[in-house]
């Protein structure tokens, strides 16, 4: 829902009635197809030129070799097959899993729009197009087209079967990719790619009973399978500290970096003025090193020149920013030192959260699936494989009465902002007809008085300005009432807000725009013949089908064709770092970093678009079309981004996958609701009573449905731990176990090995497994049969050997699960080296409170800040695989 949307909707409802819908289709096309044309050209212009932001993934040092894509052609078009020729489980496995189902959950929703056209359009077109009702244009081949007779119309049982078909198949496809991703998760899962790591091996108990705060009372209610546990401490007063070392230390790096480009522009200007004295700069550098501290930079910056600032803003004392920072570390470092340590002794407060290492992943899942204490909401709820990255470490001091009163607090205002949100919508639309509200409210004649030019950007400019900001607010609301809901990491926030974002998007986006649509255009009619308002209604809903067509094309052509641009990215990267980079670390920092996925944003969008194209399937078919083309060019978009240009910050484990299947029966229920309640208008018994069934057999079906994979989703079945032990063998050249072939698993010599008698090798020498143990069906036989053809034996292929080494330092591993804040050293500072010295003279003294470094960043010979962006700079630490 964003800006487009309400234009969109706003030239919708002043559009002249249904028959003009060709002529409102066309006026959306047009400009937005030459929009996308521009969008498009640009982005293959700059596609090679710009390759920091079109594709960094290629070349960028900050990622192992593993987790690269493929370098494409530097040609304009050249590139497009060998874009199509990289597969989408390459995103799975040098992306991340979470990725891999977004492209997959677009593949799907766009496979089921493609197959309804083969259902839908053969039937209900000529149903629709012969219904006797005058309808001209689109409308023609929409339900509204249907006449509606004194009794059962037989036309309508066409659309009542053809619902059953389509619908039965929407079902089938969400068991069928439900199966599909619970075998894909547990072989992830239970892969040495994750089971090696120590998230999968940890248990976080959240609301845990102050009694329980004592490690030796944990050690003996888990006994012997206990390998390392850290009981969450209360690190607010510790934080405020860290977070004052930091930023004074960045400050006195930012100083230091000042005060070399001072001088720098100082000495490029006097060798101008008076010729080379390269020689004795050099000299007389080398000769002051040991001197007094910014003895150097004496040379070229004057005293009165050097960075300063005030203690208080505006009437503070001003101080010299080097000499102060230095003082200020030398007390605050070693007042964090000694704090860090009364938490890693633990002396601290402790908290309610304890996170618990087991041994074994087995282990650590029969903790996990246990219930700990004997009280309700104690020692719940529970989580594993939380990276410690994503903790939200503020929430983990939550009791279980406080999560129960924030999660009814915070669910509620959601609701509350979700049914009104039309209202500072309305007033922001509102501004648009601002003189038609004069006429209204005479206390708005002042506005008269603005000259015209101010007046027309008030009335035009503003409006979509304010919109726009709404659009941005509305995801940092619902992520902000997913974090106070008590929830302890990111990914548990991604989940939250994909619920509640998928709520809005249904109420607003869909059903109140809906309604609106449909409604608008009689209302005036009802009000001179109230009877006449069900069958107004009945005649207009389908119409409604209009406004989604135009948005279909809208959204499929400005998102693809934006997303591939990424204009935002593109100024934010070469106008603002121009502007705000200042030190090494700021440029290393916007050159690294890699944008990320909101996934709780992400997939309510076209989880939404796809719950609008199922809705209209029956009542009006055309709108299967248009839904199939944009979200394909959507699939597009998404697909070269993950490849070459996003990072996956956030891991759910790919749960918001099963999630936003779920959400997508949304569509089946909405509209089998629409048709009992059309049919129920129309006097259409027969039919009426036929979707009623169907209406308590697919609740029936859902309801069985979830109930057996629930618990699949989160938990891992200890029966496939010995599958996991003879692919294992096999990856290992050995060939599998008896035991494993008597539970099933049969894998043929001429399957384990090659001609040769060696196990197949991986291109980076390591073993791979053979192929699945099956041979390879036909396209229809393997998508009936999901539970043969994709589980968790097949699957387990596509798992990566090697992809990188699961090894953790002492260190690392005894301050996995500490709060940051008590593991975290002073920063290692940055400064550019300089030709005069003055680095290397501030390093001399500022390393005697601080490290500091000044390897891989200088100033060209312009005064410009380079960095070798090309190596790893000291900055750099290895991702740590959690």
């Amino acid at each position: 829902m964003d800006v487009n949307f309400h234009t969109l909707l706003r030239r919708q409802s002043n559009d002249n009635p249904p028959p003009a819908s060709l002529s409102s289709f066309v006026s959306t096309l047009i400009p937005t197809l030459l929009v996308a044309v521009v969008m498009v050209s640009v982005f293959l212009i700059l596609r090679v030129s710009q390759r920091r932001i079109y594709s960094p993934r290629s070349f960028l040092s900050t990622l192992r070799p593993e987790e690269r894509s493929p370098e494409l052609p530097k040609g304009m078009f050249a590139w497009f097959g060998a874009f199509y020729q990289i597969p989408d489980t390459y995103v799975l496995n040098h992306q991340s899993l979470d990725g891999y189902l977004l492209l997959r959950y677009l593949k799907i929703a766009t496979t089921m729009c493609l197959v309804g056209c083969f259902i839908t359009w053969p039937i209900l077109f000529p149903v629709n197009a012969t219904g006797g009702n005058q309808q001209k244009q689109f409308d023609l081949l929409s339900m509204s087209n249907v006449k509606k007779g004194s009794g059962n119309n037989p036309r309508y049982y066409a659309h009542t079967f053809v619902a059953w078909i389509y619908f039965g198949f929407v079902f089938y496809m969400v068991a069928r990719e439900s199966i599909f991703y619970i075998n894909l998760r547990q072989a992830y899962l239970l892969s040495p790619l994750y089971s090696n790591r120590i998230s999968s091996r940890t248990v976080l108990f959240t609301s845990v009973p102050d009694d329980y705060l004592n490690e030796a009372r944990l050690r003996r209610m888990f006994g012997r399978k206990l390998k390392n546990l850290w009981i969450a401490t209360d690190c607010k007063e510790l934080q405020e500290l860290v977070d004052e070392r930091d930023k004074v230390a960045f400050k006195l790096e930012a100083a230091e970096t000042k005060l070399i480009k001072l001088a720098g522009t100082a000495r490029i200007k006097a060798m101008k003025k008076g010729g080379a004295h390269n020689e004795e700069e050099h000299l007389s550098a080398s000769g002051d090193m040991e001197g007094e501290s910014g003895s150097v930079a004496a040379r070229w910056v004057e005293p009165s020149k050097r960075p300063t600032h005030r203690l208080k803003f505006l009437i503070g004392k001003k101080v010299d920013t080097i000499n102060w920072c230095r003082s200020e570390l030398e007390r605050l470092i070693p007042a964090v030192d000694a704090m860090q340590a009364t938490h890693r002794a633990g002396e601290a407060k402790f908290v309610s959260s304890v996170f618990v290492e087991f041994y074994t992943q087995s282990e650590a899942q029969a903790a996990f699936q246990m219930v700990a204490h004997h009280q309700a909401l104690h020692m719940s709820p529970r989580f594993i494989g939380v990276n410690p990255e994503e903790v939200i470490w503020k929430n983990l001091r939550i009791k279980w009465w406080e999560r129960v009163i924030r999660n009814i607090s915070t669910i509620a205002f959601v609701v509350a902002l979700v049914i009104f949100w039309a209202i500072p919508v309305a007033a922001v639309g509102a501004i648009s007809n601002i003189q038609k509200l004069e006429v209204k409210l005479p206390w708005l004649d002042f506005l008269n008085k603005i000259p015209p030019v101010i007046f027309g950007v008030v009335e035009g400019l503003l409006p979509s300005v304010l919109l726009a900001v709404l659009m941005i607010l509305l995801p940092i609301i619902l992520r902000l009432m997913a974090k106070l809901g008590g929830v302890p990491s990111t990914s548990r926030v991604e989940l939250r807000t994909q619920n509640f974002y998928f709520l809005f998007q249904v109420i607003q986006v869909f059903l109140v725009t809906t309604v609106a649509s449909s409604a608008s255009a009689s209302a005036a009619q009802i009000a001179k013949n109230p009877a006449s308002a069900t069958s107004l209604l009945a005649t207009q809903l389908p119409t409604a089908s209009n406004f989604y067509i135009s948005y279909f094309v809208l959204q499929g052509l400005t998102i693809s064709a934006g997303g591939v641009l990424q204009i935002v990215g593109l100024i934010l990267f070469r106008v603002l770092g121009k502007l705000l980079d200042s030190t090494p670390r700021k440029m290393y920092k916007r050159w690294s970093s890699l944008s990320g996925l909101g996934w709780g944003t992400v997939f309510p969008i076209y989880t939404n678009l796809t719950v609008i194209a199922i809705v209209y399937s029956i009542i009006a078919p055309l709108v299967l079309g248009f839904a199939t083309i944009g979200l394909y060019l959507i699939y597009l978009a998404y697909r070269y981004n993950l490849l070459f240009t996003t990072n996956s910050n956030v891991d759910t484990k790919g749960l918001v996958y099963p999630r936003a299947l779920q959400q997508t029966t949304t569509g089946v229920y909405l509209c089998v609701i629409c048709l009992i309640g059309l049919f129920a208008i129309n006097k259409a018994i027969g039919p009426l009573i036929l979707m009623i069934v169907f209406l308590v057999f697919i609740t029936l079906f859902h309801v069985s449905l979830n109930s057996a994979i629930d618990p699949l989703l989160y938990n891992l079945p200890t029966s496939l731990e010995s599958e996991e032990e003879s692919l294992l063998a096999l990856e290992d050249g050995n060939r599998p176990s008896e035991f494993s072939e008597a539970k099933g698993t049969e894998f043929s010599a001429s399957e384990t090995t090659t001609k040769n008698g060696t196990v197949p090798s991986t291109p980076d020498g390591g073993k791979s497994l053979p192929p699945a143990p099956h041979k390879k069906p036909n396209f229809l036989v393997k998508w009936l049969h999901p539970d043969k053809y994709t589980d968790y034996v097949t699957l387990r292929r596509l798992v990566p050997r090697g992809f990188a080494d699961i090894v953790y330092s002492p260190e690392i591993e005894r301050n996995a699960y500490y709060n940051p804040a008590v593991a975290s050293p002073a920063p290692l500072l940055w400064i550019p080296r300089d030709e005069m010295g003055i680095s290397r003279q501030e390093i001399r003294h500022t390393s005697k409170v601080i490290p500091i470094t000044d390897e891989g960043a200088s100033f060209d010979d312009k005064g410009a800040l380079r960095f070798a962006n090309e190596d790893r700079p000291p900055i750099y630490t290895e991702k740590v695989y959690y």
